[in-house]
C-alpha cells in the first residue's frame, strides 16, 4: 500500500507530552496516528466522546452517581 505524509499542527507542549506517552506504551506518533485512523475507519465514528467541559462535567460516573444517590437516602 503507498505510503502518504500527513502533515498536522499542535501545540509543542501538547506534542512533548503526546510524544513521551506514546514512547512509554512503545511507539511513535506515526503509528499512534494510525491507529486511531484505523479505529475511525472501521467504527466509521469517533471513537471516544467528544463534548464540552460543562457536558463532561455533567456526565456522572458509576460510582458517582451511586455514591449521590446514597446520600440522598440519609437525607
Amino acid at each position: 500500500m503507498a505510503q502518504q505524509t500527513f502533515s498536522i499542527r499542535m501545540d509543542a507542549q501538547l506534542k512533548k507530552e503526546f510524544d513521551a506517552l506514546v514512547e512509554d506504551m512503545g511507539m511513535n506518533a506515526t503509528t499512534a496516528f494510525n491507529i486511531f485512523a484505523r479505529a475511525v475507519v472501521r467504527e466509521k465514528k469517533i471513537p471516544f466522546e467528544i463534548g464540552t467541559q460543562s457536558t463532561q462535567e455533567k456526565s456522572l460516573t458509576k460510582k458517582q452517581l451511586v455514591e449521590l444517590l446514597n446520600t440522598m437516602k440519609d437525607e
